[in-house]
């Protein structure tokens, strides 16, 4: 079945509606969702957003503390034109009625680990999910949008695909996979946005969501588009440590508004032997903190203590997080929360430009699928929301300012499995999964090396030969085209990694300790 639209998004987290949302003032959106409509990062983010709001605080701060957390590898256009329009982003959310937390009358600011002010507006604990139903509930209730979950995409729609073959480059939409019918669609489109989220299930510990396994990613990759700083990945200090419960984040406000760092077993705070700004150094910092006093004194967790502020201040900044907790038999008002390190955000992506625009024509990019020269080595806390907002809008409206330069997409061939049939062993995706995933946090984890990267690389190079042989031998499932994309992410961080001779933010290896005089971004070419 091929199905033609004016504008395509992939993807349902606060790019892809923030762009869809401004594109169906006057053109028609298909919004496609693999699994729910909510099941992406968006809604799990509980920190903030961060934007100059202040009296005290200016755009030249915010700058300063984003290049800084960023480890100089930010480009610094990206940084002003993103910071620049974050008061009207979230001018625009207040209209569609996110409920932020106020006092006194005025938008309650918080303050998280790298930034100099207090300038994080959110939604208690739960900003996330707050943005999210208040962008799906506009797009819901927009006739221009239709909201299509239950597509996992497969790969993007090119020339190559055209009956009239073409070796352009130029993007016409995407294939995807009916989830409940097991049939594979093609839409087509004059434009295509990307919103795919991270790569964070390449990672055995990770609080992203199941679904975050690169597919914007490697779709582009396949199709032609370069990746940049692929090697960038964050690891969020206080992913909590318990058995029960995978994935669950003790948000980075909890050490913004006091919380310490102990080692359980002395109670020791260790965080001011590390850094100057203790808790509240960049998440690259903390994070490595963690991860060495855990490995020298063979600990499964370190302690984070907020107990010292009154109850009634824990519970109204994290009600979310102690209701939680207290589920668990973890009072946070008078006990410290266990916690460890995990994968929390992919830094690097599809390189774009300041208009969202991609390498490919007709694909533009927004949000954490793309490197869009904000974040650098390390992204500053609360800023990836942020720049789902500004590129979302600025994806729209470069659409709309090239609409008349856009051709109509040409005759499309439906997707082919006349050589395909249905597995008859799953397992073997299941064993691939796992270990691609154990390999990765393992070898290309927090504190890396050349030897571990160039064994992590032969692994990925078997199991790619292995997953490309499944795939042509058997009919998709979201299951193997999360592999495949999982594998093809991994391959792509790895190779960044090999190539980074130097230690500079999220990227530390113990080969090349020292940072090099000049920063310069990793890009691969397809």
């Amino acid at each position: 079945m091929t199905a033609s639209h004016d504008v395509i998004v992939i993807g349902s987290g606060a790019a892809g509606l923030t762009a869809a949302l401004a594109l169906a003032e006057s053109r028609r959106v298909l919004v496609l969702a693999k699994g729910s409509l909510t099941g992406g990062s968006t809604a799990w983010a509980q920190g903030g957003i961060a934007a100059v709001l202040d009296a005290g605080d200016t755009f030249e701060e915010h700058i300063r503390d984003t290049m800084i957390a960023g480890a100089g590898l930010n480009r610094r256009e990206t940084v002003e034109f993103v910071i620049e329009h974050a008061p009207q982003s979230i001018d625009r959310l207040v209209e569609l009625g996110v409920p932020f937390n106020q006092e006194a009358g005025a938008l309650h600011l918080t303050r998280e680990g790298g930034h100099s002010q207090r300038r994080i507006v959110h939604v208690n604990d739960a900003t996330g999910w707050a943005v999210q139903e208040a962008l799906l509930r506009a797009a819901e209730a927009n006739p221009n949008i239709t909201l299509l979950p239950g597509r996992a995409c497969i790969d993007l729609i090119t020339g190559r695909n055209a009956e009239q073959f073409s070796g352009s480059g130029r993007v016409w939409g995407v294939y995807a996979l009916d989830e409940a019918s097991g049939r594979v669609e093609a839409h087509v489109a004059r434009a295509t946005i990307l919103a795919t989220g991270g790569a964070g299930r390449v990672y055995q510990f990770s609080t992203a969501p199941r679904g975050a396994t690169g597919d914007g990613i490697a779709m582009a990759w396949r199709a032609g588009a370069r990746v940049s700083n692929m090697e960038m990945m964050q690891f969020h200090p206080t992913c909590l440590y318990n058995l029960e419960v995978k994935n669950f984040l003790i948000t980075e406000a909890v050490r913004g508004e006091g919380g310490v760092l102990l080692n359980p077993r002395t109670g020791h705070r260790y965080m001011p032997d590390y850094d100057d700004r203790a808790e509240l150094a960049p998440r690259d910092i903390v994070a490595r903190a963690n991860d060495s006093e855990i490995k020298r004194d063979g600990l499964d967790c370190v302690h984070l203590d907020i107990s010292h502020q009154s109850p009634e201040f824990v519970k109204h900044h994290f009600p979310n997080i102690y209701e939680k907790l207290l589920t668990l038999g973890i009072d946070m008002t008078r006990e410290p929360i266990p916690v460890v390190p995990a994968q929390h955000y992919t830094c690097g992506g599809v390189l774009i430009d300041l208009a969202a625009h991609t390498d490919l024509p007709g694909l533009w990019a927004a949000g954490e699928c793309t490197e869009s020269g904000l974040h650098g080595a390390n992204r500053l806390a609360s800023n990836s929301l942020l720049e789902c907002f500004v590129f979302g809008e600025a994806a729209a409206s470069d659409i709309l300012a090239r609409w008349d330069t856009l051709d109509h997409p040409p005759a499309i061939r439906e997707w082919d499995e006349s050589r395909v049939t249905d597995s008859d062993e799953e397992v073997v995706i299941k064993q691939n999964w796992t270990e691609i995933r154990r390999m990765m946090w393992n070898y290309v984890g927090i504190v890396r090396t050349t030897k571990r990267l160039e064994r992590a690389q032969n692994r990925i190079d078997l199991l790619g030969r292995e997953i490309e042989d499944y795939y042509g031998s058997f009919r998709v499932t979201t299951d193997l085209i999360e592999l495949r994309n999982l594998h093809q992410c991994a391959d792509l961080i790895v190779r960044s990694a090999l190539k980074r001779h130097e230690s500079r933010g999220l990227h530390y290896t113990l080969d090349y300790p020292a940072t090099l005089p000049e920063a310069r971004d990793t890009v691969l070419i397809p």
